[in-house]
């Protein structure tokens, strides 16, 4: 057996925003050559797995842990509202405690319960369409991209439309606890978010319990199995994990989706042209643009897999654009392409993402509701993209349209 600090492998900093914008797949593929051991590369803080099946065994072993304590340990984030969080996070959970949670709330994440949703989401891109429609140009996230998602998680949480701007807000400054950069120089405005949001939510908690109703904090207020309830310190780390979880990242992904169509007019035009495509439309999205580029995993204990030894310590950031990638055309966008389906956008194993289905319904009703309303679709101005570290977004996204 050979151990992962004797293998000589080409790096690549994953921080500081180097990687990103046009430039960041032709890294990503330069690294993936035909050499000994090409399913590994090396960054400063982690090992970085390129292919799909070691991907998968990473995230599904249970050898290995999501690291968010041990980077906020490395940053000296080790008290406070923010590491109060980071502990209590889902994220952060193994074994009985995890599946107990994921077992309790899971009933309110199923593809049923999100579908409820969708008449609410159409009615918010209604509510959103008409500021842009007669100019026939827009920034698309903040038009559209931003709104909506906060919006959406607002109704689901039985929260005040009103609030949704605060939800947005606070969503992306918890999100930042993933992104290196923000850890080391940000950390006092995460704190603040953490604390605002703490008080919303224990609000919110108090007014469903006096007020049950058709939302997800009463649903969570009543989960129940085997007699096991969700403690209220549990409540409220979940609505937090809701919060900072749902919004950033779904704006992102439909703004890398209309990015991605404005980019290819013909695939736009397959998809107005062709209903039926929605459903191979959105996974060619999410396989070619996944908001989360890489996902951390440590080793709790020492792992073997294809004849290397990761030192129980070691973190792996498995890479699900490279993982994405790995079917025949997988450099191309093409919502006409027969896939095998299997991504690494939502992880996999355990973690699996809790609000997969609730994302994939917001993301088809936007695609459902914008393509047969923005015919010739185009770039309307450069494009701003974030950096690839914690949640791969778009800050600016100038289209116009027919």
């Amino acid at each position: 057996m050979t151990t992962i600090a004797e293998l000589d492998l080409p790096e690549i900093d994953l921080t500081g925003g180097a990687l990103a914008g046009a430039d960041y797949h032709r890294q990503l593929a330069a690294l993936v050559t035909p050499r000994q051991h090409a399913w590994l590369a090396r960054s400063p803080l982690a090992v970085i797995v390129l292919d799909r099946e070691a991907g998968e065994f990473f995230l599904r072993s249970r050898a290995t842990a999501f690291p968010g304590r041990e980077i906020a340990d490395l940053f000296g984030v080790t008290a406070g509202p923010l590491r109060e969080q980071i502990d209590a996070n889902i994220l952060n959970q193994q074994g009985d405690r995890h599946r107990r949670l994921r077992a309790l709330v899971g009933p309110a994440f199923t593809p049923r319960a999100a579908d409820k949703w969708r008449p609410a989401m159409r009615g918010f891109l209604a509510g959103l369409w008409p500021a842009v429609e007669a100019a026939g140009r827009c920034d698309f996230v903040t038009a559209v991209a931003r709104p909506y998602p906060s919006l959406t998680i607002a109704a689901v949480l039985g929260a005040p439309q009103a609030d949704a701007a605060r939800l947005q807000d606070w969503s992306g400054w918890v999100q930042r606890q993933f992104d290196i950069a923000a850890l080391g120089s940000q950390v006092a405005e995460m704190e603040r978010a953490v604390t605002e949001v703490y008080g919303y939510v224990e609000e919110l908690l108090a007014r469903r319990r006096a007020e049950p109703g058709e939302d997800l904090i009463t649903a969570l207020l009543s989960a129940e199995q085997a007699g096991d309830r969700l403690s209220h310190a549990e409540c409220v780390n979940l609505v937090l994990n809701v919060i900072a979880g749902g919004i950033d990242t779904t704006q992102a992904q439909l703004s890398h989706a209309m990015r991605l169509f404005a980019a290819h007019p013909a695939q736009w035009a397959a998809l107005r042209e062709r209903p039926e495509l929605l459903g191979r439309a959105l996974d060619e999205v999410l396989r070619s643009e996944p908001i989360t580029p890489f996902t951390a995993r440590i080793c709790v204990q020492q792992v073997e897999h294809r004849g290397v030894v990761f030192p129980a310590g070691t973190i792996v950031a498995v890479c699900a654009e490279r993982a994405n990638r790995e079917v025949p055309g997988g450099e191309d966008f093409d919502i006409t392409a027969e896939r095998d389906g299997r991504l690494l956008t939502f992880g996999a194993g355990p973690h699996f993402c809790l609000g997969a289905n609730l994302a994939r319904a917001e993301l088809e009703e936007a695609l459902t509701f914008l393509a047969p309303r923005m015919p010739d679709l185009a770039a309307d101005g450069p494009v701003v993209l974030g950096n690839t570290e914690g949640i791969y977004g778009v800050d600016s996204l100038p289209l116009r349209w027919g």
